[in-house]
This record gives C-alpha cells, sequence and structure tokens, in this order.
C-alpha cells in the first residue's frame, strides 16, 4: 500500500489525526508526512483544521467533482467560475472555482447549469459598474452628501450579489478580519497592489491614509494591509480616538449616525503638506467615514490638490438609482 493510502487509511479509521500521530505510527519520517499531508490537501482528499500547535487533518467533504465536467456551459462561462467563486464550507474549508460552485449547488440542491448561468448573468450585471478593475463610485456618493470632500472614490468591488451572498473579494475580507488570518489579508494586498499603484501614478499621490479600526483584534487587518503593501510614499497618521463604549460603523443604519460617528472618533495627528491624497478603507456602506476624515484633512490645509478614497469592496446599494438614471 502506498504512503498516501496509509496515511488516508488512518485518518478514516480514526476521524482525524496530527502530523506526530502519523509519523510516529507508520514507517515514514517526519519531514515525508508533512510532504504527504501537503500532497493530500492539494488533491483536496484531506483537509487541515487548526493552528501550530495544535493541527489536526481529517478527510475532505464529499464532494462530487463529476458533475463539474457535466456543466453544458461555455468554457468562458467556466472560466468566469473558476475565476470569481468562492465558497468557505460549514466546517471552515475554503473551496475555490468550479469545486466551490460544484459544493454550494449541491449543500442547497440546486441544478448546475441553470445556477451557472444565473451566477454568470449576475456576474456580468455587477462587472458592468466596472472600468480599469474599478468601481466609481462618485455618482453614489454626490446622492447620498450634499458636501462631499472626496474628489474621487472607487471599489475594487462590490461585497456581495443577489442570491449568491458575498463575493469572493467580500468573503476574503471577512473572514481575514474575522479569522485574523495574516495569509489571507497578504492575499488582499496582493489583490490591492496593481490598482493601487495604478491610482497613485495617475493622480500624483503623495501621501496615504488606513482608515483605522473600530473592533479590537489582535491582528488588525488595516495595519497588517498598511505592512503588506509597503508603499513608498508618507503615511498620514490617522487616529480612532478611544470611547467608554464601542460604537462600529457597521451597527450604525442611518447615514446621518455614521457621519456623526466618524466625524466625532476620528482625528488626523498630521502637520505635512501633500500635493495628492489617497485614502484606503476595507469596506464602505455610505462612504460617510471617509468623506469625514477627507472633511479633517481639508480643515487642517494638509492637501493642495485631490483627495481619492479607495475601498477593498463597497455596498452596491445606491448604484441601482445609477442604473436607472
Amino acid at each position: 500500500m502506498k504512503t498516501s493510502d496509509k496515511i488516508l487509511e488512518m485518518i478514516t479509521k480514526q476521524g482525524s489525526v496530527t502530523a506526530k500521530q502519523l509519523y510516529e505510527t507508520l514507517p515514514i519520517n517526519q519531514s515525508a508526512v508533512f510532504k504527504q499531508l501537503s500532497n493530500l490537501i492539494d488533491q483536496n482528499k484531506i483537509i487541515k483544521t487548526g493552528k501550530v500547535p495544535k493541527v489536526y487533518y481529517s478527510l475532505s467533504s464529499n464532494i462530487d467533482m463529476s458533475s463539474k465536467t457535466d456543466l453544458k456551459i461555455e468554457d468562458k462561462a467556466k472560466k468566469a467560475i473558476e475565476n470569481n467563486f468562492m465558497y468557505i464550507s460549514f466546517n471552515g474549508q475554503r473551496l475555490d472555482g468550479l469545486r466551490g460552485f460544484v459544493a454550494w449547488c449541491n449543500e442547497r440542491g440546486m441544478e448546475f447549469n441553470a445556477t451557472a448561468n444565473k451566477y454568470i448573468e449576475i456576474l456580468n450585471k455587477y462587472n458592468k459598474y466596472k472600468k480599469n478593475n474599478l468601481i466609481n463610485g462618485m455618482v453614489k456618493m454626490k446622492s447620498s452628501f450634499s458636501d462631499v470632500a472626496l474628489d474621487e472614490i472607487f471599489y475594487l468591488d462590490f461585497y456581495s450579489y443577489e442570491i449568491f451572498g458575498k463575493t469572493k473579494l467580500g468573503q476574503i475580507l471577512l473572514y481575514a478580519k474575522q479569522s485574523q488570518d495574516r495569509q489571507m489579508i497578504n492575499q488582499i494586498a496582493e489583490i490591492a497592489r496593481p490598482t493601487i499603484k495604478q491610482l497613485m501614478d495617475k493622480y500624483g499621490v503623495d501621501g496615504v491614509g488606513f482608515i483605522p479600526p473600530t473592533v479590537k483584534r489582535n491582528l488588525q487587518l488595516m495595519k497588517q494591509l498598511e505592512v503588506s503593501l509597503n508603499l513608498s510614499v508618507k503615511k498620514i497618521n490617522i487616529v480612532k480616538l478611544k470611547t467608554p463604549i464601542i460604537i462600529p460603523q457597521k451597527t450604525l443604519s442611518k447615514i446621518e449616525d455614521r457621519t456623526i460617528n466618524a466625524r466625532q472618533t476620528i482625528e488626523i495627528e498630521d502637520y505635512g503638506k501633500y500635493n495628492n491624497i489617497l485614502l484606503i478603507d476595507d469596506a464602505v456602506g455610505s462612504g460617510s467615514t471617509l468623506n469625514e476624515v477627507a472633511k479633517k484633512i481639508r480643515q487642517k490645509n494638509l492637501c493642495r490638490g485631490k483627495i481619492i478614497g479607495l475601498s477593498i469592496v463597497g455596498s452596491f446599494k445606491g448604484f441601482e438609482v445609477i442604473s436607472e438614471i
């Protein structure tokens, strides 16, 4: 019996095992065990759960991948699903592309081909708002606020679609924050890097500000994103003031409340002079936080030129109106 089969047999019998259990039981050294485990993970036969020092390996979810070849859709559509779809299963397993799509359909009892066609239809609907990999949210911003301090605001993607829920980037952002996963945060940085460089070159950006988080975490997404991006311009010091009770922006449903929260709890501790500034946020609902930060920058006369806002993901709410105009 092959070593990989022995490992699978042991996992099947015990339900889940550690690497130590494997190399102490099987006639194989430690490095070979980890190599075999890595190969089995790549083949989607097993999954890894936990973090060092408590890591367990168990069998992967039983996904019928034969149905993957039965998708009666064009190769272009298959490629779109492969590039854009991601599914996090109930046991925390990440499944990208067609594999994730098949699992998502299986768990909901949905027919693959009709669902795939619907997904492509919805994907095309939202992609119409993208130009050069950016979604321009300025019309939405001006329709939401009478006083707009931002000159431009862009999203890398929307946060969610109807029927299928959160977009791939929306899910990566959500689980990167919830699990404080450095690897997923670095993935966001790699996705965002080319677009950020594009904006910095286009607008001659010489100052960048990262919107500070509200909720306290050991690993803060925006801080790690700042480290991962390692941008070659001066960072503007934006601080979130401590309050007796922490009120996350996402818990406030009214734009007026979000505006007041941002205005009274965020300050700019910077005295430099900049030609053009880029403000980066992780997610935008109304855009009130970015707008209030831009106002404070204007009040301090820190910027001679334009202030551009960029969000990793943004809400689609408001774009329905834009499409009707």
